[in-house]
């Protein structure tokens, strides 16, 4: 599911956008949407003088058990802007625990990837 979120920014050269990319496997919507949502509203945007250029992403690997807790993240693509990346990946940190994995989703472990970029 690609769920795209977009936040302009007036002083800034582009504005932000999220994007979070789900293993395929899970075909569950309504759980994407609200680990999408709970990452939006996590996520602190720094302020423009830090964003990376137009078309540049941070991308945020993380891990999540069965039971919502993180596993792991990973800053997997830098964008160029150490203040860019450390607030992509403090936002994926700050959104747990997510909501337990669907009943029906098999594995033990979910890996997303947030993708936090600046967009013209």
């Amino acid at each position: 599911m690609i769920a795209p979120l977009v936040a302009p920014r007036a002083e800034a050269a582009g504005r932000p956008s999220l994007q979070a990319y789900f293993q395929s496997a899970l075909q569950d919507a309504p759980f994407q949407k609200k680990v999408f949502d709970r990452v939006a509203k996590a996520w602190k945007s720094p302020k423009a003088a830090v964003f990376p250029k137009v078309g540049a992403k941070a991308v945020v690997q993380a891990v999540l058990s069965r039971d919502g807790r993180i596993v792991s993240t990973l800053v997997s693509t830098e964008s160029g802007s150490k203040e860019w990346d450390a607030a992509a990946r403090k936002g994926v940190e700050e959104a747990a625990p997510y909501d337990p994995l669907p009943a029906g989703y098999k594995p033990k472990t979910l890996e997303v990837h947030f993708h936090f970029s600046v967009v013209p």
